[in-house]
């Protein structure tokens, strides 16, 4: 969902500001989009998550368009333990990208 991508901040407790996030490993910019996966197999389950891409400037989205298929690069999953006990899930990524098939098609038709 290309309009729920943003830049990630962090809240500083001892002053009340804002600033934009870095990523403790490689000190680039840290950016957040939700995805949808549409598999119907999925059933009742949630299909919508955040994914954060570490980027050294906001990335675009391939078409813009309200929904569009993307490939994320350098994807990394990490579980972890929420406050709740439940098992959840850390989606990290490099880039985002229009997915290898679709961009050859695109050109085809043009």
């Amino acid at each position: 969902m290309p309009e729920s991508l943003g830049e990630v901040e962090d809240y500083d407790e001892k002053t009340g500001r804002r600033s934009p996030a870095k990523d403790k490993l490689t000190g680039q910019r840290v950016w957040q989009v939700r995805v949808m996966d549409l598999d119907p197999e999925l059933g009742k389950r949630s299909r919508e998550t955040t994914v954060k891409i570490s980027a050294d400037y906001q990335p675009v989205p391939p078409t813009g368009a309200p929904f569009e298929a993307v490939e994320f690069e350098g994807m990394t999953v990490t579980p972890y333990v929420a406050n709740n006990g439940r098992m959840a899930y850390s989606l990290r990524a490099t880039a985002l990208r229009a997915p290898a098939g679709v961009a050859g098609k695109q050109k085809a038709a043009a």
